[in-house]
């Protein structure tokens, strides 16, 4: 077993940005989905951005990209950062996914709009009016 998701990512499919250390171990993609299908989002996303920083560059297959980002979605459902890199990286990825991508993007605004009420509100118990003048 590889120390990190991100070190059997980078065995499997290679790295752009740096050489891809020699392995001695069977590499099955196989695997590699099985594995992913069980890290915690933390270590998803550190694959995802270590082996595909700038969401076009990389060597993961989009298949792999569009899983990984499902995963973390799904174990940080409230993130509208998350929601909106998940699209950026299927608008870049192809037509077909751009309803999926603009859903993530119209449900990451409304949490958005829902977190500027809730601070809104508050705010507004927190410092209430002053009190008329007599």
């Amino acid at each position: 077993m590889h120390a990190t998701l991100t070190d059997h990512a980078r065995c499997l499919f290679g790295d752009e940005y740096r050489p891809t250390p020699p392995c001695e171990r069977q590499h099955d993609e196989a695997l590699f989905i099985e594995e992913l299908t069980f890290a915690d989002a933390g270590a998803i996303l550190t694959m995802l951005r270590e082996l595909c920083p700038s969401l076009v560059d990389g060597y993961l297959p989009v298949r792999i990209r569009n899983l990984a980002y499902r995963l973390a979605l799904l174990q940080r459902p409230d993130e509208p950062a998350l929601m909106r890199e998940a699209a950026g990286s299927l608008y870049l990825h192809g037509p077909d996914w751009d309803g999926i991508a603009a859903d993530l993007e119209r449900r990451a605004d409304a949490l958005d709009a829902k977190d500027q009420v809730r601070l809104c509100l508050t705010n507004s118990k927190a410092h209430p009016e002053d009190p008329p003048a007599s």
